[in-house]
């Protein structure tokens, strides 16, 4: 098989959450334990950090993983969606999984299973747990995929599990109230593993606290900490505004691991470890779409916020930017609270002049942008409607004068078509 083969039997014989929706979610952890039971269950082999939440838990798997490379660790790094390549999901010290193993991996899943029918996701965690083992990591930062209690990564037993914050989020599948939401990820708190709250709610923390007190897992609040120092914070190249939470989570979670792993301790203590990798988080992961900068005249930002929750963060941020223009290239997909995030849009334009062009991203579950363009207009925002990312962006480009501000979001997969148009070989070089 070639790699193209391998992914399009990835995407085609699997169910794929990304491109279908609803349809690819397999509640249970029945199939992803067949698997590490045929892969001689390399999780065990190793030892793993796992992080839930809303929002906010990319960033801060990364990030972690970031600061744990340059404590001089192996470290492993899974997580999702990708945005440019495959391979992004599955990292070893910023290094994406070579295409030779998912060739590999895939071919031999094939020539030996006969019954079980793995989503895409349950089949990626095997070969992300089977490649770390096989690479010797030291430790690995595993992201949840969905929710936390049925999700494919909840095999491990973790030395911490961290979750960033609960908001209505894949309700269809995880509750309808924060407090159900909450006990779905909640479900990743381990027997006598410590974990890190990073935000709560009065609906969400007695659910944490019952939960941690069931499992007699020590918990930490990581909002009822001091700010984190303000060199820290400056350090920190990750600059949406959300960011500060995600920061204080981090180094809360930090401190439990530099008690969990006193070998690491020393490295972590040193003045130059933390602001090395808090400002070079990118150059060490990979990570890409968190209030990215792609140019500056005009300035040029996407983020992959994608939910109410997320947007409550980013709306003022972009009402905020000292540009004489202002223009949003903007599309969503269809399990979001897109009328709560035109809301938010609506406040925008209020305050100063905007352009809107509408868009629709290369995914089955993407909103149509004449949709999204006719709720925007019902509400008072016209904009222009174009059928793809890149045209959207070119046009916003054009319009656009070097004082500009242009910013592109709404959807991660909104971001993955415009880094696929503008660096479609900068996530993976292998």
């Amino acid at each position: 098989m070639t790699y193209e083969e391998t992914l399009d039997y990835l995407y085609t014989s699997t169910p794929v959450f990304e491109h279908v929706g609803a349809s690819a979610y397999k509640p249970g952890l029945q199939t992803t334990e067949a698997l590490d039971r045929h892969y001689g269950q390399p999780h065990r082999h190793y030892m793993t950090l796992h992080v839930a939440g809303t929002n906010g838990k990319g960033s801060t798997s990364h990030t972690l993983a970031a600061i744990l490379q340059t404590a001089g660790l192996r470290v492993g790094l899974y997580t999702s969606p990708h945005l440019v390549d495959f391979r992004e999901r599955i990292r070893v010290n910023g290094e994406c999984i070579s295409k030779e193993r998912v060739i590999s991996f895939v071919e031999d899943f094939r020539e030996w299973n006969t019954t079980l029918q793995p989503s895409f996701f349950e089949l990626t965690t095997a070969l992300a747990f089977k490649y770390f083992e096989e690479q010797k990591v030291d430790i690995a930062v595993i992201e949840v995929g969905l929710g936390g209690r049925l999700d494919s990564t909840n095999i491990i037993r973790p030395r911490l599990s961290v979750i960033t914050n609960i908001s209505f989020d894949h309700t269809q599948f995880l509750g309808n109230t924060l407090a159900e939401i909450a006990a779905e990820k909640a479900g990743i708190i381990k027997q006598s593993v410590p974990v890190v709250i990073g935000e709560t709610t009065p609906e969400t923390r007695p659910v944490f606290l019952q939960k941690a007190q069931e499992q007699k897992a020590p918990i930490i609040f990581a909002e009822e900490l001091p700010a984190p120092p303000h060199r820290l914070q400056e350090a920190f190249e990750l600059k949406g505004s959300y960011q500060h939470k995600n920061l204080k989570t981090i180094l809360c979670a930090l401190e439990v691991i530099s008690k969990e792993l006193p070998e690491i301790k020393h490295y972590l203590e040193k003045p130059e470890t933390l602001p090395f990798a808090l400002s070079h988080v990118s150059t060490l992961t990979g990570l890409r779409g968190r209030w990215e900068t792609l140019q500056k005249s005009p300035l040029v930002v996407c983020d992959t916020g994608h939910n109410l929750a997320g947007w409550q963060y980013l709306a003022p941020q972009i009402k905020a930017q000292p540009a004489d223009g202002l223009r949003l290239v903007f599309g969503m997909v269809d399990d979001k609270d897109i009328d709560g995030v035109l809301a938010l849009l609506k406040e925008i334009s209020l305050a100063r002049p905007v352009h809107f062009y509408f868009t629709q991203a290369s995914t089955h579950r993407a909103i149509p942008a004449t949709k999204v363009a006719e709720k925007a207009l019902a509400m008072g925002i016209p904009g222009c409607v174009y059928d793809s990312v890149a045209k959207a962006y070119r046009a916003a480009l054009d319009e656009a004068d070097d004082d500009d501000f242009i910013f592109v979001g709404g959807s991660s997969y909104v971001v993955a078509d415009l880094l696929t148009e503008l660096t479609p070989s900068e996530t993976c070089t292998s």
